[in-house]
């Protein structure tokens, strides 16, 4: 007992698993009760016993073991996650349970399989029972079967697959256990309840004693269909219904069997399938080509064994088929004949829809060989053809039967017929169209009126069958010119014909089974209620369908017996005035042709009057019509009476009976005044009217032919626009394009242009219903009136035809919709538009010698036979679907070993996909599933190819051919990645668009779940990209039952995968509204959408009202929301509205700058793919989800409906200007949405993207944002993606948005990404990419050429041999562009080409030169030039100097130069701000345009008596190339390629090009030539110093002395460069942003503090940067309202935190600590107190060392607040000013004149202010002042008078002085005085610390206080050093410089660099002494 008490404490679900057997029963008498009690199915609870089930009934103890079944039972049946534990528990059931010897213990483990087939596992369970018919142990064999028996029994056939269970039901038969014997007889037994008959054929094999017991067991089984009687979780409302049938009686649920018959079971699917190929005797084809026909039978014989098993395994049977169509066509022995037909037909019938690929090859010939007599060969052909049938569709051999239905052999004409009788019995309405009968009634026709009676009779007979099929009211309108005894004969036929499966009531009866489902589920007619053609009523109660127009049928189709048109005969005047007296008022008779117009018009308004009042039924309308034609009739003068009565017209029309001959009365007349300008609009009402009457086609046919029997063009024109706007209103239907074409082409031909306008806008509208096929009508027309035409239908291009709302109310809409949906699901789009077109037969031009060329061995033949089946089919442009034996050939060529030739195939069938058009249907089978093998290819190219001819086969042929049968299946069971990927990929573009799909793509299904599991990552994402699409046709509820086949390991990951995909899968296209009563209330009685896609958007535009719900509503449900009531439609739609009132954008703080910053470091991931992956696109959502509207987000991410996208495109568009900052804000993720848009393959949202992108980058131009590098990297390389788009459109947009991209980024950006675009496989992308590259080189010189030239071309180059032809010539292009830029010298560039390539590139060369004969860019350039705004970034800095001088003549020059000088004047005028002295001196330019651009050295710099002469080391300069004079002859293009060699990887070539750019910018005169070119040298220079940082600090082999003269003559050039105002404004921001990163990164660089003088160099740096700081500091009243105070201050706090006060005053420099205390002095002077608001972005203020400073400052700078001033209050003043006012004044000016940034502004002041009051006395100023500094004041005041006077130019450089004592303090401010000795002393501390050593130079002017600190002159070098090459340059120079030549000379080259270096040394060495 101790024990006992010891497992009693346990809890329940430990005491199930206890040692102790007794405590393990208490468990689960425990547990029982416990499982009864829960209520709740979820409750946690249960998953406490999950993993104990198994335990439970397999317990080791008998009595245990039976009441853990009974717990087991009560869990499974309450639990509701009991479905995991199937397979183990019932596999614990087989082994255990089912071997006890207790019944009880069988019974529950029996009644547990049941109860889990019960909750949705019966496969599991069946399977697990299956495996358990193969235990040794026959008691478990015995219950097994007996378990299934009953499950078959309570669930039914539908339930329980019956395959697998008759596969094995044999072996059971042959059971030594008599048990199993007797159980196995009764499960054959309940077998056969359910599938009858089809259970035969698998039984056939078991002893004959066993079967003969089976039969007498079978015929004593009742007839009726036996009945489920236990249904699944899924089916309690089956259940119900089934209880209340039992409840109410048996007669009702007798009455049920009509309702939902038992499912049929097909014998062919129970049976195995039998290889039989590999069967055939060895020597079968040998044979069958035997002379001897004995022989011959042999082979026959041998296929006729074996053809006659039942089912046939699939291969390629193509070489048999072909082998027994040979025999059955050309052997003259007919009993081979015969034999080989009966192959043929057991082939079929094994093979079924496998067959159907070889079907289009034997029709033709079995039908020609009906010329046979002889009965048996007769009928073994019948046999054969009807077997053909069942393996494909009617419409793929329709043309086959219809070639031969005027055959001249009666026999031919007689069995076409009678096949076609056979084979309509076995259609239906869906399978037999209106279109099938339209094209064999005619045929029909023809042969009823035959003179040979057999012929009669079988036509009658196969009219007669398609009347009984489709019923009389479809086939009627084709038998309208029949007479009535031809007509009752086919009734005749009809009554005789029994439809296989009916039991007469022919289409009546056919359409009982549909009514009965549209009834609610309570009624249950009875199978013989009511008459049957009353049931098609119950079946079309929705509203009318109208079909879509362009496929809908011609008129004539439309009529029908009921619905017939309203005829009536010509009435004479007589009968009509009679008629028209008894319903008009006599007055309005009498008056109808009174002369006074009045009268007429008061009988016109009473004539009106009666008509509206009058009834349809008692309205003569062509009495009516023949009274307003009577005199004067259509003549009418008075337009007020004209206009009545073409009012009166149009009511009679709209509410009478209008037949035709009331049409012809009015049509002249209406046509007549159409073009009337008073009138017109009320003739084209009539007309519409009239049409609405009598349909359009046949009133445009009469209206068109009228007008063009005229010559008034304003009636033609109006008739052609009226019929234009006709056709969108009604649609496409039944026009009569070819008669249209006719009159078309003579407008176009006509003089008028408004007559010739019309016609191409109709011609428009035609384009949108007719797309690409219609321009073949207008092939031969002149080329300017077809670039017209292709200009109207580019208009056109993506947009979907209008919904068609006039033209219905005439019966046959249901017709109409019925067809419309059929051809809609055949996705043949417009079949009557395509049947239009003329086609060639080209059967007799594909010979038998061309077949056997283009299968030979040897592949230059083989490529000889393609060349001609290519020139064969472009010779005959539209073709007709028999193409002889060139499928099978082609098929062939698919799978050949030269790539090359497949590839030729491919483009072939390509050809043949556009010639033959929609009939192409036909060869799907046989030859396009061979295109999808060829996906599987390894070669990118060939699968592309493949991919590309794929897509144009579907858009001829639809998809539904594709998808039916076993063939797509085949394909996916391939286990090829490619193939794999793919066909996913494929059918996930291609399935959304469909509204229904065949049954036969659940046979994709199981593949579908291996490529989940694939090893491929590609394979595996595409195949869960694919599974919502399959899950929204197939159902989730299939998919996951498909999964119970899987193997246990795999099928918990394919399960989960369905539940991710459930959520997502997008909602199904609604039907049509004809087939869904409810569609009427998602448009509200709107008509139904034109196509597929527009019905899709018309749906999802009803979905995106309820897209504010919650985000647990799914798409699925939204779509079913739609179709409920309208009310809670509009309430939503007013909450949406609501909902985006607001803005679109959230500005989120530093949102980008964080994103960056987490992309950098790795926290994201960075975007960067080929094809976007799932966690990119969630990345994506999520960084949205924080800025933008979540709307907008929802609808921008939508997953089915690309409308809601483009709506969401479209609102970012319009609120773009509104909302600037925003979308800056957010520009990184816009833009990364996009790349995800360009992956997608929807044409109408990338267009929208492309449209916006154009509207984005000219709006942030003109706002002055340029992309960082973090938003261009993510852009960019994606969007060059689509300038290989294939279509054209998109590429021009691609290439204008690329453009516009320049303005926003810098071209030398965009240079790499458009090179590594030029590396794509895309040949249309390699050659759009260069053809880019070539713009701009041309518009922005060869500095955009990055990394450098040489190596930018020498890859470009390469493409000059590619073997595109688009890609040679833009190759070619782009290297002439640099040709033009640099002449002869891009041969060097380019490097080495092939003789083929240099001879191209030369000829290119000469035809460019003969082209463009010396001339100036053309005038619309000029303009384009003229306009373009001043940017960052040169607009073209070689448009002025293009061409060579061979070229461009040199009277040229002056010409151009006269353009620049208009456009600087402009530029003057705009900025007068701009002194002279920086503008361009054009004069200079003229005079000297012949001069070649020297190399100058720097020019050095002397301080007066300040220093001794110290050198800075000269650049060495490389000896220049011979050709450098003839290549740089013009200003621009040479200062392009010095740029260029900035950026260069040699350092002593960097140093050149440095010096040489120096020399420009030091002379004023020379330094505007640099204008426009800044941004090309700010980034060579950035690019260097990175270079510089990157590797050759790195580099141990160079002398790190090169790197700091490199670095020297960087920072010299930057000083040089901002010390010029005008040029230093052309940098853009970005590049000045990214120079100041390359300075920084520089100061930080610890390498260069181990570099000689390292120290000074870092600090000259450093002081630049702070030069920077003080210039910032000074236009800070310019830009106060501008700038972020609360960042700065931040800023500010940071770097007080780090560098407190005491630390900066222990710095030995002070100029940080100056600085700091201006910064915040002067933002103190310019806010005041205010700024003590701006420290919100600060923690903790008051610690802030900065808020006291600020406070102290506030305080302090009151009580000096009145003394602000600037120099524009300064001129204002009066002159007449106290004394008092005179010494602020001259205190400010001198304060100014001492301040480092406001020196020339001070100085300039001073002049002005002494040229205002020439007695003013500056002595007290200047009193306490050093001598130095008055010397410079006064040399100051020299300079300005001499400018200013114009007595000469004085180099700003010889008034150069060191600044550094000259700031705030160095003037007498606030009464101190500074003495001369601080100056000295800090010079002297400069020279201990060698400050101004090898330092850049000097600054040139007072502009650059700092830069004199920085700089130190070179020492003077003797004149004798001076050369040749720079005499002229010193010459031109020489008056400028007179005041310097005392004090320094020019250094210039060494004759050679090593003389350079010696005299380098030699001065170091100096320097070196004089230190010491």
């Amino acid at each position: 007992m101790g024990d006992d008490s010891e497992w009693m404490k346990l809890p329940i679900d430990q005491k199930c698993e206890h040692k102790v057997w007794k405590a393990r029963l208490n468990g689960y008498e425990e547990a029982l009760k416990l499982f009864k009690r829960i209520e709740d199915e979820k409750s946690p609870e249960w998953g406490k016993y999950l993993g104990l089930l198994k335990k439970f009934v397999t317990d080791s103890n008998a009595v245990a073991q039976l009441k853990g079944l009974e717990a087991a039972l009560a869990y499974i049946e309450n639990a509701h996650v009991a479905g995991k534990t199937s397979g183990e528990v019932v596999s614990g059931v087989v082994s255990k349970v089912f071997n006890q010897p207790k019944a009880r213990a069988k019974e529950l483990g029996s009644d547990i399989c049941l109860m889990y087939m019960e909750i949705e596992r019966a496969e599991v369970v069946q399977d697990e029972l299956i495996k358990g018919l193969d235990n040794k142990n026959p008691k478990i064999v015995v219950t097994c079967i007996e378990t299934l028996r009953k499950a078959l029994s309570e669930f039914g056939s539908k339930i329980i697959t019956l395959k697998p269970v008759v596969k094995v039901l044999p072996k059971q038969f042959e059971s030594r256990e008599k048990a199993v014997r007797d159980e196995a007889k009764l499960l054959a037994v309940e077998i056969y309840k359910w599938i009858r008959d089809a259970l035969r054929p698998p039984l056939q094999g078991i002893n004959s004693v066993q079967l003969k017991e089976l039969e007498e067991e079978w015929v004593k089984l009742p007839t009726a269909a036996p009945k489920q009687s236990r249904f699944l979780r899924s089916q309690q409302a089956l259940k119900a219904k089934f209880e209340q049938q039992q409840a109410a009686g048996g007669d009702e649920a007798d009455g049920d069997k009509d309702d939902e018959p038992a499912p049929q079971v097909d014998p062919y699917e129970l049976l195995e399938a039998v290889e039989i190929l590999s069967k055939l005797p060895k020597d079968f084809y040998d044979k069958i080509e035997a002379k001897k026909w004995q022989e011959r039978k042999e082979a026959l014989e041998a296929v006729e064994t074996l053809a006659k098993n039942p089912k046939l395994e699939n291969g390629d049977f193509g070489d048999l088929v072909r082998a027994l169509r040979k025999v059955i066509g050309k052997d003259a022995n007919v009993m081979l004949v015969t034999l080989a037909a009966k192959c043929v037909a057991g082939l079929a019938a094994g093979l079924r829809k496998k067959f159907g690929t070889y079907a289009g090859h034997v029709v033709p010939t079995i039908l020609e060989k009906f010329k046979e007599k002889k009965p048996q060969v007769v009928q073994a052909l019948q046999e054969a053809i009807d077997a053909i049938f069942l393996t494909t569709t009617l419409q793929n051999i329709s043309e086959d039967v219809l070639g031969v239905m005027d055959n001249k052999n009666p026999s031919i004409k007689q069995q076409a017929s009678l096949f076609l009788a056979r084979s309509f019995r076995h259609c239906t309405q869906a399978t037999l169209p209106k279109s099938m009968l339209k094209a064999f009634c005619p045929a029909f026709l023809k042969q009823v009126n035959d003179s040979a009676p057999e012929v009669r009779d079988a036509a009658y007979e196969a009219l007669g069958t398609a009347m009984k099929v489709v019923g009389e009211k479809a086939v009627n309108p084709f038998l309208a010119d029949l007479d009535k005894l031809k007509l009752d004969k086919i009734k005749e036929s009809a009554d005789k014909v029994e439809l296989p499966g009916k039991k007469g009531g022919g289409v009546g009866a056919e359409k009982k089974a549909p009514a009965a489902k549209a009834a609610p589920p309570a009624v249950a007619p009875a199978r013989s209620s009511g008459p049957p053609k009353k049931a098609p009523a119950a079946k079309l109660g929705g509203p009318p369908k109208k079909g879509k127009p362009a496929s809908a049928p011609s008129a004539k189709g439309k009529k029908c017996p009921e619905t017939k048109e309203f005829v009536e005969t010509e009435l004479s005047i007589e009968v009509c005035e009679e008629r028209s007296a008894a319903v008009l008022p006599a007055s309005c008779m009498q008056l109808l042709d009174s002369a006074n117009w009045k009268e007429r018009l008061a009988s016109m308004e009473e004539f009106q009057k009666a008509v509206e009042q009058m009834d349809k039924s008692e309205m003569p309308c062509q009495a009516l019509v023949r009274m307003l034609a009577k005199k004067p009739g259509w003549k009418e003068t008075n337009f007020q009476v004209m206009q009545m009565k073409l009012h009166i017209v149009g009511l009679i029309a709209q509410k009478g009976s209008f037949s035709k001959t009331s049409a012809f009365v009015v049509l002249d007349g209406l046509v007549d005044k159409i073009g009337d300008v008073k009138c017109g609009g009320k003739a084209k009402e009539g007309l519409t009217a009239t049409a609405e009457a009598c349909s359009l086609p046949w009133t445009a046919e009469q209206v068109v032919s009228m007008v063009f029997a005229q010559k008034n063009p304003k009636n033609q024109a109006e008739t052609l626009n009226w019929l234009a706007n006709a056709m969108k209103e009604f649609g496409f239907a039944g026009i009569n394009v070819k008669g249209f074409i006719n009159n078309v082409k003579t407008a176009l031909g006509a003089t008028n242009p408004a007559v010739r306008t019309a016609a191409i806008t109709l011609l428009g509208v035609m384009y949108l219903y007719m797309g690409a096929p219609l321009r073949m009508f207008f092939e031969d027309e002149k080329p300017a009136l077809l670039k017209q035409i292709d200009d109207e239908f580019e208009k056109m291009q993506g947009q979907s035809p209008p919904t068609a709302f006039r033209g219905a109310r005439k019966g046959g809409a249901e017709e109409d919709g019925e067809e419309a949906d059929e051809q809609e699901e055949d996705g043949g789009g417009a079949p009557d538009v395509m049947d239009l077109l003329p086609r060639t037969d080209i059967s007799d031009k594909i010979t038998q010698d061309m077949v056997d060329k283009v299968g030979d061995k040897n592949w230059k033949i083989r490529k000889e036979g393609l060349d001609e089946v290519a020139a064969v089919i472009s010779e005959a442009k539209f073709i007709q679907p028999s193409i002889g034996e060139l499928p099978m050939a082609l098929k062939g060529r698919l799978n050949d070993s030269n790539k090359i030739l497949v590839q030729q195939t491919l483009t072939i069938l390509q050809q043949i996909a556009v010639a033959m058009g929609p009939a192409l249907k036909q060869h799907v089978k046989n030859l396009g599933m061979p295109i999808i093998t060829v996906l599987g290819d390894g070669k990118t190219n060939v699968r592309a190819a493949a991919m590309t001819t794929l897509q144009a086969w579907v858009e001829q042929t639809g998809m539904k051919d594709w998808l039916e049968g076993e063939d797509l299946s085949e394909e996916l069971k391939r286990e090829n990645p490619f193939l794999r990927q793919e066909v996913l990929g494929w059918l996930a573009e291609k399935l959304p668009a469909m509204r229904t799909v065949p049954s036969d793509l659940m046979l994709c299904v199981p593949y579908l779940y291996s490529c989940l599991e694939d090893r491929n990552g590609d394979v595996r994402k595409k195949a869960q990209d694919a599974l919502p699409i399959f899950m929204m046709h197939l159902g989730y509820e299939k998919m996951l039952k498909a999964t119970g086949k899987l193997k246990p390991a795999s099928k918990e990951p394919v399960s989960a995968l369905l539940e991710k995909a459930r959520a997502v899968m997008p909602a199904k296209l609604a039907p049509p509204p004809g087939k869904a009563g409810a569609a009427k209330s998602v448009s509200g009685g709107a008509p139904a959408a034109k196509s597929v896609t527009c019905s899709f958007v018309s749906c999802s535009d009803n979905v995106s009202v309820l897209s504010c719900k919650p985000p647990h509503f799914s798409p699925l449900s939204r779509c079913q929301g739609v179709l409920g009531k309208k009310a809670p439609v509009t309430k939503a739609t007013v909450k949406d509205e609501e909902d985006r009132s607001g803005v679109i954008f959230i500005l989120v703080p530093n949102g980008k700058e964080q994103r960056i910053k987490e992309e950098k470091g790795l926290k994201v991931l960075k975007w960067n793919f080929n094809t976007p992956r799932d966690e990119y696109v969630d990345q994506l959502k999520t960084q949205m989800s924080t800025c933008f509207a979540r709307w907008l987000q929802d609808e921008l991410f939508h997953a089915s409906d690309f409308q809601r996208q483009v709506k969401a495109i479209g609102v970012m568009g319009e609120r773009m200007e509104e909302e600037l900052e925003g979308t800056v804000s957010c520009l990184d993720l816009i833009l990364k949405w996009f790349t995800l848009r360009f992956f997608e393959t929807n044409s109408t949202v990338l267009m929208k993207v492309l449209e916006y992108l154009k509207l984005l980058f000219p709006t942030l131009s003109r706002e002055n944002y340029h992309l960082n590098e973090y938003e261009a990297s993510s852009f960019i390389p994606y969007l060059i993606l689509k300038v290989g788009e294939s279509k054209d459109v998109v590429r021009k947009d691609v290439r204008a948005i690329l453009t516009m991209l320049c303005k926003v980024y810098p071209a030398s950006k965009v240079f790499p990404f458009l090179m590594d675009g030029t590396k794509s496989k895309n040949s249309k992308q390699r050659a759009e990419c260069l053809e880019e590259l070539g713009c701009l080189i041309e518009n922005y010189g060869m500095n955009v050429c990055q990394p450098t030239p040489a190596k930018s071309m020498k890859e470009i180059a390469v493409h000059i041999g590619d073997r595109d032809n688009s890609v040679r010539n833009a190759a070619l292009n782009t290297v002439l562009a640099v040709y033009n830029v640099c002449g002869d010298q891009v041969y060097k560039l380019i490097g080495n080409l092939s003789e083929k390539e240099m001879s191209m590139l030369e000829e290119r060369v000469k035809r460019s030169a003969k082209k463009t004969p010396a001339a100036a860019p053309p005038p619309a350039r000029q303009a384009a030039e003229r306009e373009r705004p001043q940017r960052e970034h040169p607009s073209n800095p070689n448009a002025t100097f293009m061409r060579k001088p061979a070229q461009q003549p040199q009277e040229d020059v002056p010409n151009k130069l006269n353009q620049a000088r208009a456009q600087n004047a402009v530029r003057e005028h705009s900025h007068p701000s701009i002194p002279k002295e920086f503008q361009l001196d054009l004069d200079m330019i003229e005079n000297d345009h012949t001069r070649v651009s020297e190399l100058p050295d720097l020019v050095q710099h002397k301080l007066d008596e300040l220093l001794e002469p110290i050198m800075m080391p000269e650049p060495k300069i490389r000896s220049v190339s011979p050709h450098f004079d003839d290549l740089h002859n013009s200003t621009a293009s040479t200062i392009n390629f010095v740029i260029s060699q900035v950026a260069s990887g040699d350092i002593n070539t960097s140093i050149q090009a440095l010096a040489q750019i120096d020399e420009v910018l030091r002379q004023e005169d020379k330094a505007e030539a640099m204008s426009g070119h800044i941004d090309q040298f700010l980034i060579a220079t950035f690019m260097q110093l990175r270079l510089i940082y990157n590797t050759h600090m790195a580099d141990d082999r160079l002398d790190k002395k090169d790197i700091f003269k490199l670095y020297s003559c960087i920072i010299g050039n930057m000083l040089s460069l901002f010390s010029m105002e005008s040029l230093a404004r052309e940098a853009s921001m970005g590049v000045l942003k990214d120079l100041m990163h390359g300075l920084i990164t520089l100061m930080l660089d610890a390498r260069v503090e181990d570099i000689e003088d390292g120290q000074q160099l870092i600090r000259s740096v450093n002081l630049l940067v702070v030069r920077c700081l003080w210039r910032m500091i000074r236009f800070l009243p310019e830009t106060i309202n501008s700038i972020n105070l609360d960042r700065i201050l931040l800023d500010v706090h940071n770097f007080m935190k780090v560098f407190p006060k005491e630390k900066l005053k222990q710095l030995k420099s002070d100029v940080p600590h100056r600085t700091l205390k201006t910064l915040l002095h002067t933002l103190c002077k310019l806010t005041g107190a205010k700024i003590l608001d701006h420290m919100s972005m600060i923690e903790n203020k008051n610690d802030s060392e900065l808020e006291a400073h600020l406070r102290r400052v506030v305080k302090h700078s009151g009580n000096f607040s009145g003394m602000k001033s600037d120099r524009g209050t300064e001129k204002g003043q009066d002159d007449r000013m106290s004394k008092a006012k005179v010494s602020d004044i001259l205190s400010e000016i001198f304060k100014k004149i001492g301040s480092k940034e406001n020196t020339k502004e001070g100085l300039t002041e001073l002049y002005e202010y002494k040229q205002k009051y020439s007695d003013a006395d500056l002595e007290p100023f200047l009193r306490n002042t050093s001598q130095f500094f008055q010397s410079y004041v006064e040399r100051g005041l020299r300079v300005i008078e001499s400018e200013r006077e114009g007595k000469g130019r004085i180099q700003p450089s010889s008034t150069v002085i060191p600044q550094h004592g000259l700031d705030s303090g160095s003037v007498p401010l606030n009464g101190e005085e500074m003495k001369p000795a601080v100056y000295y002393e800090r010079l002297k501390i400069l020279r201990q610390r060698q400050g101004l050593e090898n330092n850049s130079r000097g600054d040139s002017g007072p502009m650059r206080p700092i830069t004199s600190l920085l700089s130190k002159p070179s020492v003077a070098s003797s004149t004798d050093m001076l050369q040749s090459k720079l005499s002229q340059l010193k010459e031109s120079r020489e008056s400028h410089f007179q005041q310097e030549q005392s004090h320094s000379h020019s250094p210039t080259r060494c004759s050679s660099p090593s003389a350079n270096l010696d005299d380098l040394k030699k001065r170091l060495e100096r320097i070196k002494s004089n230190r010491q």
